[in-house]
C-alpha cells in the first residue's frame, strides 16, 4: 500500500532571497495554499545544514514529496538528489529576483512572482509519484559494433578496455575495412611531417588476440530487434547460417563508399587508365612499396602528377556531393609526397579552391611545400583522354592547359548507412522482413535502420549529443556518421561506444538514455480512455510504441527517452509519467493568483523546453538580464510534450499570452529529443483557428524557436509578448 503523501516545503533565504523577498509570507502560501505539512525557512538551504534538516524530515517525519524554494532546478542537482522522494522546485534566484530590478517599486511585482512560483511548485508535486523504474529493463552489457575497419575495430578495443564484452561483425572475410586499402596514412601526431603507418595490422593482431572480442567475418545483420538491455540480433554468415545473439547496446561503424568516380567522366575518368581516384592511387602506391610509381597504362613511371581537389564535391551539380568530405585535401598531400619522397624531381601539383588540413593545422601542408610540392588555386574543368587537364588560375585569372603522366581526383565519402526510411515504403510491423540493402535490419515501425540526416549520413545529434540518434542504445560512429579522417574516426568510435556503455548501465537500472540520463520515470497509460488514434505511436521520435492486436499502444521503456512527445500528442490525455504528466503541469498553471482585468497585471504563461530556453533564461537571469514581472515560466520536458489542452486551460485561467519557447527544428536541428520542437511547432500551427472560434486573438499564443545561447534574446521574447498584450488588451476570459 502506497505511503500517505506528506509534503515538505522549504524556503531558502541564502543568495539575497531574505534581503529581497518576505520568506515568511512564502512559506505562509505553502502551507496555507501549498497544504504542505511540514514547512521551513532556512538561511542558506543547500549547505550541510540544510539538506541535513531536510533529510532528517525524510527520515524522521515522513516526508515524502518535498518543495524547494530556492534556486533554479538546474542548480544545486547533488545537493538537492533525494532519489527516495518526490521533488519540486520553485525557482526563486534566477527566476525572480535576479531577472528583476532591486528597487522598492518592483518589490510587490516581485514578491508576487515569488508567490506564484511557490505555488506552482506546490501544485505540481501534489501530481507528481515517486518513480519506480522501468520493470521491464533488461541487463545485458554486451556491445554489438557492426563494422570491421578502424572505427568498429577502436570501438571494440575500446569496449573491451573498460572489461565489456564485444562482438565484432564484420560483412568481408578480413578487418580493416578501408585503411587496410592504404599505403600510408595522414600523420596524427607532431612532427606531421611524414606519411605514416596505418597500424591497422597491429590493431587486426589485437582484435584477434583480445579474449572479450568474439569477430564474426563474412557476416551481416539479417535481424535486430529490443532495446538498451535487451536487444537480439540474428547474425546471418555468407555460407548461410544463422545465429542469434543477446546484446545490451549497438555501435554501427559500417563506414564509407568512395564515390562513383564513374560520374566524373568529364574529368577523364574512365577516358584514360591514368585517371585515377585516390583509393586507385593507393593501390599504385601500395605495389610500389616506397619506390617510383608507375602509371597504369604503360607501366612508366610518373614523372608529373595533378592532384584535382573537391572532384564531384562541395558541387551543385546533380548527381555529385554537395558536402566536404574532410580529409580528401590531408589525403592529396600525403599522396603527393609518395611521389616526393621516392623521386623528389617528380612533378607533383595539387589543383585545389579550398585547402582543409584538419587536426594538423598546417604542418602538413608546410612539410609537402618544403618537399617541392605544388600547390594551385584553381578550378579544373575538364580533363580530356589525352591527360590535358584544363583549369582556370584563380590566382592569375586565366586558363591553363597542363599534361601530366598522371591524374588523381579526390573525390568524397558516401556513408554505408543503409536504408534510407524517408524514401522507401516501410512495412507494419507484422509484416517486417530482411532487406538486402540494410544494415541493421531493425524490427521498427519505422524502418528498417537509422533515419539518414540530408546528405545521406546515419542520424546524429550534430549540435548537442554527437553520437544519440532515434534509436535509443543504437550509436554511429566514424565515416557513416559524418566525413571524417583516422584520426577522427578513431576519437569518434571512442565516444560512441561510451555511449553505449552508459546506456547499457542505465538500462540495468531501468533508467532513461541520454538526454535524461538516469531518469527512472516512464510512460504509462489508461487503457479504457484510448480511442487508438495512433497519434503516439506515429509521433514518437524514438520508435517505443507499437500496438497490439487491437490496435492499441504498446510501450517498449527500454526505447523511451521520456521527452513526453506522446503525451503531447495524446487527445484524451491517457498517457503520464509518475513526476510528469497533464495534471502536474496543467495544476501548475492554474495555481497562479491570477488578478482581474482592472487590476492591470496581465499574466504570460511561458512554457519554455528545459534543453535550451529554460538554460537561457537562467543565465540571463545570473546576468542580471530584467523582464517583465507578469511572467510565469513553466519548464518543459521537450515542446513535443505540450498538450494542447495546455493553452486552451491558460485562456479559460485568464492568461493573457501563452509563449512556448522550444529548440531549433530542421535540418540543423538542435532538439534533444531530435523530433519533439518540430512536432509541437506543426501541433501550434493548427491551434490558430481554435483561438478564432473562441474569440481569442491568435496573436496571444507564439512559437518560438530558441537556442541556450540566446541569453539576451530571450528576456527580449518575454517583453514582445507582454508589448503585445498591452496592445491588443486582456484575455476576455479573465474574470469567469
Amino acid at each position: 500500500m502506497a505511503a500517505e503523501m506528506k509534503i515538505g516545503a522549504y524556503v531558502c533565504k541564502g543568495c539575497g532571497l531574505g534581503e529581497r523577498l518576505d520568506c515568511a509570507q512564502l512559506a505562509q502560501i505553502a502551507q496555507k495554499e501549498g497544504k504542505a505539512q511540514v514547512v521551513r525557512e532556512h538561511e542558506f538551504l543547500c549547505n550541510a545544514d540544510g539538506v541535513a534538516t531536510i533529510r532528517k524530515d525524510i527520515d524522521g517525519e515522513g516526508v515524502n514529496h518535498v518543495v524547494i524554494a530556492a534556486c533554479s532546478r538546474r542548480s544545486k542537482v547533488e545537493a538537492f538528489n533525494f532519489e527516495d522522494v518526490a521533488v519540486a522546485r520553485a525557482n526563486l534566484r534566477e527566476g525572480v529576483i535576479w531577472s528583476q530590478p532591486d528597487t522598492d517599486e518592483a518589490r510587490e511585482l516581485t514578491q508576487e512572482m515569488a508567490g506564484d512560483y511557490v505555488r506552482m511548485a506546490c501544485a505540481e508535486v501534489l501530481k507528481m509519484q515517486i518513480p519506480r523504474g522501468n520493470p521491464n529493463h533488461g541487463s545485458n552489457k554486451r556491445i554489438l559494433v557492426v563494422g570491421g575497419g578502424i572505427s568498429g575495430m577502436t570501438a571494440a578495443l575500446e569496449a573491451s578496455k573498460t572489461g565489456y564484452d564485444v562482438l565484432l561483425v564484420e560483412k568481408t572475410g578480413a578487418l580493416g575495412g578501408m585503411a587496410a586499402k592504404l599505403h600510408k596514412r595522414v600523420p596524427d601526431h607532431e612532427p606531421y611531417a611524414d606519411p605514416a603507418d596505418t597500424l591497422v595490422a597491429d590493431m587486426i593482431k589485437a582484435v584477434e588476440a583480445d579474449k572479450h572480442i568474439t569477430v564474426h567475418l563474412n557476416s551481416t545483420l539479417s535481424r535486430t530487434s529490443g532495446a538498451p538491455g535487451q536487444f537480439s540480433a540474428d547474425i546471418s554468415q555468407e555460407s548461410g547460417g544463422t545465429q542469434t545473439e543477446n546484446i545490451g547496446a549497438i555501435v554501427q561503424a559500417s563506414g564509407f563508399t568512395p564515390y562513383d568516380a564513374s560520374k566524373l567522366d568529364y574529368l577523364g575518368y574512365g577516358k584514360s587508365p591514368d585517371v585515377v581516384d585516390q583509393l586507385g592511387l593507393e593501390e599504385l602506391a601500395k605495389a610500389a612499396n616506397g619506390g617510383p610509381i608507375n602509371r597504369p597504362s604503360d607501366g612508366k613511371e610518373v614523372g608529373s602528377v595533378v592532384f584535382i581537389q573537391c572532384a564531384g564535391q562541395r558541387s551543385d551539380k546533380d548527381g555529385e556531393l554537395s558536402y566536404c568530405s574532410g580529409h580528401c585535401c590531408n589525403t592529396s598531400i600525403k599522396q603527393a609526397m609518395y611521389f616526393k619522397d621516392a623521386n623528389p624531381e617528380v612533378d607533383t601539383n595539387v589543383l585545389y579552391t579550398d585547402l582543409r588540413t584538419p587536426g594538423n593545422g598546417e604542418d602538413f601542408y608546410r612539410s609537402a611545400q618544403r618537399k617541392g610540392v605544388i600547390f594551385t588555386k584553381g578550378k579544373a574543368s575538364e580533363v580530356d583522354g589525352s591527360l590535358n587537364v584544363k583549369f582556370k588560375d584563380l590566382i592569375l585569372n586565366e586558363e591553363v592547359t597542363t599534361q601530366p603522366d598522371l591524374v588523381v581526383l579526390a573525390t568524397g565519402q558516401v556513408a554505408n548507412a543503409g536504408v534510407d526510411i524517408e524514401a522507401v515504403p516501410q512495412d507494419e510491423p507484422d509484416q517486417w522482413k530482411a532487406n538486402s540493402g540494410s544494415v541493421l535490419n531493425l524490427v521498427y515501425r519505422q524502418g528498417k535502420d537509422m533515419p539518414h540526416l540530408r546528405h545521406g549520413f546515419s542520424d546524429s545529434h550534430f549540435i548537442c549529443f554527437p553520437y544519440e540518434s532515434r534509436r535509443t542504445g543504437i550509436y554511429a560512429c566514424g565515416p557513416v556518421r559524418r566525413p571524417m579522417d583516422i584520426a577522427q574516426a578513431m576519437e569518434d568510435a571512442t565516444g560512441a561506444v561510451l555511449k553505449a556503455i552508459q546506456s547499457v548501465e542505465n538500462a540495468a537500472e531501468g533508467r532513461a538514455a541520454h538526454p535524461r540520463s538516469g531518469d527512472l520515470s516512464f510512460p504509462e497509460f489508461r487503457k479504457e480512455g484510448c480511442t487508438q488514434c495512433k497519434r503516439c505511436t506515429v509521433e514518437c521520435p524514438f520508435g517505443a510504441i507499437d500496438e497490439d492486436e487491437e490496435r492499441y499502444p504498446v510501450f517498449n521503456e527500454g526505447r523511451c527517452r521520456r521527452c513526453g512527445t506522446c503525451m503531447g500528442a495524446c487527445p484524451v490525455r491517457v498517457i503520464s509519467f509518475e513526476n510528469y504528466s497533464v495534471d502536474s503541469v496543467g495544476s501548475q498553471l492554474k495555481a497562479v493568483d491570477m488578478p482581474d482585468e482592472f487590476d492591470e497585471k496581465p499574466r504570460i504563461l511561458v512554457l519554455a523546453c528545459e534543453n535550451d530556453a529554460y538554460p537561457a533564461l537562467d543565465m540571463a537571469g545570473m546576468n542580471r538580464i530584467q523582464y517583465s514581472a507578469f511572467v510565469r515560466v513553466i519548464p518543459v520536458r521537450c515542446l513535443g510534450s505540450v498538450n494542447t489542452i495546455w493553452i486552451s486551460d491558460a485562456m479559460n485561467s485568464g492568461y493573457d499570452s501563452v509563449v512556448l519557447m522550444g529548440c531549433k527544428h530542421g535540418d540543423d536541428y538542435q532538439c534533444h529529443f531530435m523530433k519533439g520542437s518540430e512536432l509541437a511547432n506543426t501541433r501550434m500551427s493548427k491551434i490558430g483557428d481554435t483561438l478564432q472560434q473562441l474569440n481569442i486573438e491568435p496573436e496571444r499564443v507564439i512559437t518560438h524557436e530558441v537556442a541556450i545561447t540566446d541569453v539576451e534574446r530571450v528576456p527580449q521574447l518575454i517583453n514582445d509578448a507582454a508589448k503585445i498584450v498591452d496592445d491588443i488588451g486582456m484575455n476576455p476570459f479573465k474574470g469567469f
